[in-house]
């Protein structure tokens, strides 16, 4: 199978030093490409800058801002049989961008415009013989808000985790598939979990 997976934050600029950015750490997109390597598929990986060792093996993308990341997603995607993203994309970038360094002197307000949904984007383009796989880091307890994003963004599965798993070696992940089961499995270990959705999203072709 080959299989494009997204991972880590994206970085929006503010000014030539100064980003919105996000806790993410990109452990998940990591173990998962690993346990996808040892599954054997091809891999993509589109990654964000993270900190945290990636796997040899693989085709690998650096991009920096959700611009870039919809960016490759939408050029890669047609050439994979899966997509699965793992990665924390802003929601939000700055309408403008100041070059240089913006000076210190009081308040600064930052008005911002939505990015784009890649996983909604990826679903227009889906073909039959395709599937997408999500991720929804929400508040504890708000599933209803994963089910949402799983029937709009036209997801073959979702996972549904806590807000507390950000950046954290652990995960508390429920799966939703679109005829209405959900499947919660408890704590595991990022890098265990990893291989029980690859193999979950391997069953889906």
């Amino acid at each position: 199978m080959r299989i494009l997976i997204t991972a880590g934050p994206t970085r929006e600029p503010i000014d030539a030093v100064r980003y919105i950015g996000n806790r993410s750490s990109g452990r998940m997109g990591a173990a998962l490409a690993d346990a996808a390597l040892k599954a054997g598929h091809r891999l993509t990986l589109i990654l964000g800058p993270v900190a945290v060792a990636i796997p040899g093996g693989l085709r690998r993308i650096d991009v920096e801002t959700a611009a870039q990341m919809h960016e490759a997603v939408m050029a890669e995607f047609p050439a994979h049989d899966l997509l699965i993203m793992a990665a924390a994309v802003a929601d939000y970038r700055p309408k403008a961008f100041h070059p240089g360094k913006t000076p210190r002197r009081g308040s600064l307000t930052i008005e911002c415009e939505p990015t784009a949904d890649i996983l909604a984007d990826a679903g227009r383009i889906k073909r039959p013989d395709q599937r997408t796989i999500g991720f929804s880091l929400e508040v504890r307890g708000d599933i209803d808000r994963a089910h949402e994003k799983l029937v709009r963004k036209k997801l073959d599965l979702i996972v549904y985790n806590p807000t507390e798993t950000m950046n954290s070696d652990m995960i508390e992940p429920s799966l939703l598939w679109p005829d209405g089961r959900t499947e919660t499995l408890g704590a595991f270990a990022k890098t265990g979990f990893a291989a029980v959705l690859v193999a979950k999203a391997a069953a889906l072709f």
